[in-house]
């Protein structure tokens, strides 16, 4: 399972979740400007509270990181 932590202006997360939706990838997205147990859990699981944040199966990525994405992608 793939949780995408953003917000809605940061363009980065956009390009994240455009970029699992090119790919044809399934994934829940979690809004932490408006979800305060969404930013606490992203917060305790990657230690950021910058979004980007995917939780890729257990691995987290912080950022738009393809390469990670993709390694992460192949392995499913």
């Amino acid at each position: 399972m793939i949780k995408v932590y953003s917000t809605p202006t940061c363009q980065w997360c956009v390009k994240a979740k455009k970029y699992l939706d090119s790919k044809k990838v399934a994934y829940e997205s979690v809004d932490v400007s408006s979800d305060q147990a969404g930013a606490e859990e992203m917060i305790k699981l990657s230690g950021q509270q910058g979004v980007p944040v995917l939780n890729m199966d257990g691995r987290i990525i912080i950022g738009f990181d393809k390469a990670a994405i993709d390694e992460e992608l192949d392995k499913a």
